[in-house]
């Protein structure tokens, strides 16, 4: 009978605690994951809202006469495109990607598509992974991602190499859009590893703006490689948010919304110290920018702020519950509000009339916070115990290598460290050899095809 007595109690205190879950949920918006980070500037976001238009030209057939270029165009130039790739060009190796060669920026860009829902060679790409399939650089990546980043490194290396060494002074930029923003985020982390590739390009020459990022890299990479990636968000896109592994969301593509509320609910069950402590757990690369242009409980959309940060917790651990989860992961919808943020900031810069020179002493603190806020970063990756994450001091920062503390490094060590460098050097090169094998013979079959063409 006691038994008896205690099951409605044992009823009560559980819909208790759905109401409360459903509670919090339900009032956790996305502008909580950054309403402690700073504000960006000016200066940092200006090349987001065009770098997201020359991703939208990769969908274009003929950029002499666009069919879905946006208000202004895509703010390219047709005579500085360097090359273009298909999928009949890369044999669904990898999403199509341009090559263009911006010189009004001082700029050598690779843009790489989105996924195309009706090619299963973009499926191919995200299918080929398991939880810890690949480990590099003492992280853990998505292994499709990577190989296709290694194809199109594989095949453009002596082109890249080349705009390298012509324009010494222009930086070489990756950027994509989703499954293009994974690979863009490996390409660039390739590049890094290997910087003698193309003729040892110095790292802080190499940028990547990963825009509706994968979850592609585990977080002690994640941290480690923030001075090169920055990665985009819209208010609530479900992509950077959800920890399930890419292979299994889109199978799941057709019943999103349910495979979402179910992960939401297996997170909120998950303590932040046991995800944080999973090696083989996949994040978002980089810097984080987002991009926050609703309220709740508030009609329409309000003015677009742009808050920055890089953050080790809190990383987009939780799922918004929200309408807006799969819209705001549509490349021209981030496009339009980059770009309004972007007026919103040269508006509020022209009110204040900041003379050049001013101007330019806050890009340099601003480089300075940023350095600083790197650091930060790393050290408290080590504090709260993250699988492979060093501290700054064991492999250097670039101020330190202004500095003179050891100048006769290679841009390669002085990222890493002399105590780790040697180590770490003999198992890249099979690792390096490993990624990058391929059928000479079906390579050169594939110059001749394109030479033919």
């Amino acid at each position: 009978m006691s038994i008896l007595c205690g099951v409605p109690l044992l009823e009560c205190v559980y819909c208790l605690a759905c109401a409360r879950w459903a509670w919090k949920r339900c009032l956790h918006t996305a502008g909580h994951d950054s309403e402690t980070w700073g504000l960006a500037t000016a200066e940092e976001f200006e090349p987001i809202p065009r770098l997201c238009r020359y991703i939208l030209a990769v969908y274009e057939d003929d950029l002499r006469h666009p069919l879905w270029e946006p208000p202004g165009g895509y703010g390219l130039k047709p005579d500085w495109l360097i090359l273009r790739r298909t999928y009949e060009d890369t044999h669904g190796r990898a999403p199509p990607y341009i090559l263009y060669l911006d010189h009004d920026h001082a700029d050598i860009v690779l843009a790489v598509r989105g996924l195309n829902l009706a090619r299963e060679s973009d499926y191919a790409v995200l299918l080929d992974n398991k939880l810890g399939k690949r480990k590099i650089d003492g992280g853990y990546v998505h292994n499709g991602l990577l190989k296709a980043a290694g194809w199109v490194l594989d095949a453009e290396c002596d082109i890249l190499k080349e705009l390298v060494e012509k324009y010494p002074n222009y930086t070489l930029t990756f950027t994509g859009h989703s499954l293009g923003s994974g690979v863009a985020a490996m390409l660039a982390l390739v590049v890094v590893l290997r910087h003698d590739k193309l003729g040892n390009i110095d790292r802080r020459r190499i940028r990547c703006y990963a825009v509706a990022p994968a979850r592609c890299m585990s977080l002690n990479l994640a941290v480690r490689y923030a001075d090169v990636i920055n990665s985009v968000v819209l208010q609530d896109d479900f992509l950077p948010r959800t920890a399930t592994p890419l292979e299994d969301i889109f199978k799941s593509l057709f019943c999103l919304p349910c495979l979402l509320c179910l992960r939401c609910m297996r997170d909120t069950c998950i303590p932040d110290e046991k995800m944080i402590k999973d090696p083989r757990r996949l994040y978002a690369p980089g810097r984080l920018y987002h991009i926050v242009e609703r309220k709740p409980f508030r009609l329409g959309r309000i003015p677009p702020v742009v808050r920055t940060a890089v953050p080790v917790d809190g990383r987009f651990e939780h799922i918004v519950l929200s309408c807006n989860a799969t819209s705001d992961h549509a490349i021209i919808w981030i496009e339009r509000e980059a770009q309004r943020a972007m007026d919103i900031m040269v508006e509020k810069d022209h009110i204040m009339e900041i003379p050049a020179k001013q101007r330019m002493e806050r890009q340099e603190t601003l480089a300075r916070e940023h350095s600083e806020e790197y650091r930060a970063a790393l050290q408290r990756a080590v504090t709260l115990s993250v699988p492979h994450a060093y501290s700054p001091s064991k492999y250097g920062t670039f101020d330190e290598v202004e500095e003179g503390e050891d100048s006769n490094r290679s841009s390669g060590e002085s990222s890493f460290g002399s105590s780790k460098t040697s180590k770490i050097r003999e198992n890249w090169d099979e690792l390096i050899e490993r990624l990058f094998d391929r059928d000479v013979s079906g390579h050169m079959a594939l110059k001749k095809s394109q030479r033919d063409g």
